[in-house]
């Protein structure tokens, strides 16, 4: 028996996957292997194991976006700051997150932001939290204006 996945569950394989890509990893592949090692029941399917439609949309979309988003982000950053200068992990849930904001309009836009401060507080730090939680806050406040 197959284990079915929360949104957020799957939100942290593709942020995982997101990961794997920045160190070289194909965007299918990286999805497939973090879907895979989240459950060992999956592990026997193998490639013929049908990734999540919300999982494949997450790392593809960012990937495909990332030039954008990146763009985006840049603009809200404080004086000083570039994307270069934050951690992988930071960039790569800071994307997620406006990946969601902007591009998937089934998510709302307060729970892409909340959803991207419980990957921070889980893969990074209390103060990058809240530094996401002030750069992906900005882009809700456009979004309702």
């Amino acid at each position: 028996m197959t284990k079915s996945f929360t949104r957020r569950q799957l939100r942290e394989q593709a942020f995982q996957a997101l990961l794997a890509i920045d160190f070289g990893a194909e965007p299918l592949d990286a999805a497939r292997f973090a879907h895979v090692h989240s459950n060992d029941d999956l592990d026997a399917q193998g490639d013929s194991l049908e990734l999540p439609i919300f999982l494949l949309n997450l790392v593809q979309g960012v990937t495909q976006q990332q030039s954008e988003l990146d763009n985006l982000l840049t603009g809200k950053l404080k004086a000083g700051w570039t994307m270069d200068r934050l951690t992988m992990v930071d960039k790569t849930i800071l994307r997620l997150g406006l990946f969601e904001i902007i591009f998937f309009e089934e998510t709302p836009a307060k729970v892409a932001v909340n959803e991207a401060v419980e990957l921070a507080k889980a893969f990074s730090d209390p103060q990058s939290a809240r530094f996401i939680n002030g750069v992906l806050t900005q882009f809700v406040t456009e979004e309702t204006e």
